[in-house]
């Protein structure tokens, strides 16, 4: 069967002195699959973008400012990662600088700033745990990596940085 997956990105925001990072408390929809948890904003990639044009528009769609600087930090394939065993494949983007003044809310749920030290101990994907510090670490390279889910749960974790 062929890897046809949904491609989306994922971005965190770091505040103006990077501290802390931006993230989405998804308490909005009940009939959400990631209600409760803490993310980075993001989304599906449309037909006509390139990823970095996807990781813009979904920054300014969810909280209303402009990424100035942004940086790929990896990549990851998440074979059966949908609610129905989808496959998904994410860029990861951090965003060094913005402008603007980010929402309070948005129809996903709460933003807010939090602490880069203080992720792990909030409410994520199981999975998040394993690539968020690739994210902010001082390593230059860029990750690839794949996770591949089943019944919800991150199954093994490998990648590689070129």
């Amino acid at each position: 069967m062929p890897y046809t997956p949904i491609i989306g990105t994922l971005g965190y925001v770091l505040s103006p002195d990077g501290d802390k990072v931006l993230l989405i408390h998804r308490n909005a929809r009940p009939e959400d699959a990631h209600l409760g948890k803490y993310n980075g904003l993001g989304g599906k990639m449309q037909p006509e973008e390139d990823v970095a044009s996807c990781m813009r528009r979904e920054i300014r769609e969810e909280a209303a400012i402009e990424c100035v600087e942004m940086r790929l930090r990896g990549t990851i394939s998440w074979p059966g990662f949908g609610p129905k065993g989808e496959d998904w494949l994410g860029f990861i983007f951090r965003i060094d600088r913005f402008t603007g003044v980010p929402l309070e809310r948005n129809p996903e749920g709460t933003l807010s700033w939090v602490p880069v030290q203080d992720i792990m101990g909030l409410p994520l994907w199981d999975g998040d745990r394993h690539f968020l510090p690739l994210v902010f670490d001082a390593d230059p390279r860029v990750f690839h990596g794949v996770m591949p889910y089943a019944h919800g749960l991150a199954v093994s974790w490998s990648f590689t940085r070129i």
